[in-house]
């Protein structure tokens, strides 16, 4: 079963980026390939493509921490792993500034990096976290499988983007 992707565009340097809704399709099928979620029929899952001012303020209104991340993940409820998920299974917010920044940073399209933050975020809507060393080995693992199918190289393997950057919280 597919979820269905709903895509809102709110900033307008994402338009340099052709194909936003088949990059979020793709990495969302390829996250939950590898999630072991099961899907209600008619789920779906909303993508806010935004800038960092707007991710700054999702940032201090959920988290607590004023400043723009890269990508944060709100689930509509909360997801047992193995369990039947809601139908509606949340939304993701990726900001434009910080992800830009980090795939130049680490030398990688901007394309491959928007959608591991995809994958990293889905995997938030599907009961993932990675508050522990166990948790983010687990989850790791899940993105590199999901990411190889989409032909991406591992994003963990040379660790050039800083701890921080890669600090994306359930809110």
């Amino acid at each position: 079963m597919t979820p269905a992707v709903d895509i809102s565009i709110a900033a307008k340097e994402w338009t340099q980026l052709d194909g936003l809704r088949e990059l979020a399709e793709a990495a969302i099928l390829a996250a939950l390939a590898e999630s072991g979620m099961t899907l209600r029929p008619n789920a779906e899952v909303s993508v806010l493509f935004c800038d960092d001012a707007f991710i700054k303020n999702l940032n201090r209104q959920w988290r607590g921490i004023a400043k723009p991340t890269n990508v944060l993940s709100f689930p509509a409820a909360h997801a047992a792993r193995g369990a039947p998920a809601p139908a509606a299974l949340g939304d993701i917010a990726v900001a434009f500034e910080t992800a830009a920044k980090e795939s130049a940073e680490a030398q990688i399209p901007l394309r491959e990096h928007v959608t591991h933050l995809l994958v990293h975020g889905f995997l938030h809507l599907a009961g993932y976290d990675h508050a522990t060393d166990e948790e983010a080995g687990t989850m790791e693992g899940i993105e590199r499988a999901a990411l190889a199918k989409l032909g991406i190289s591992d994003p963990y393997a040379a660790r050039l983007i800083e701890d921080n950057a890669c600090a994306n919280e359930r809110a």
